[in-house]
């Protein structure tokens, strides 16, 4: 398994769910959705859940966050 995707296997097993700004600062990870695409392709299940954000400007950005399925 790549660093990247092991770091956030443990994360999740840890955490349960993580989204793109906190993969950014915790873990290093700048493309999230490729590494859980790696992930689902290796047979983990992750559940995807959109959740609403407002950004520096006090603009809503749609995020997505990420939920590892037990």
């Amino acid at each position: 398994m790549l660093t990247q995707q092991a770091r956030l296997m443990e994360h999740l097993e840890l955490h349960n769910q993580i989204d793109p700004l906190e993969a950014w600062t915790k873990l290093g990870i700048y493309r999230l959705a490729a590494v859980v695409h790696l992930l689902r392709q290796a047979g983990i299940k992750i559940k995807t859940e959109r959740m609403e954000v407002s950004n520096r400007f006090n603009e809503v950005c749609n995020v997505a966050n990420y939920v590892l399925e037990k």
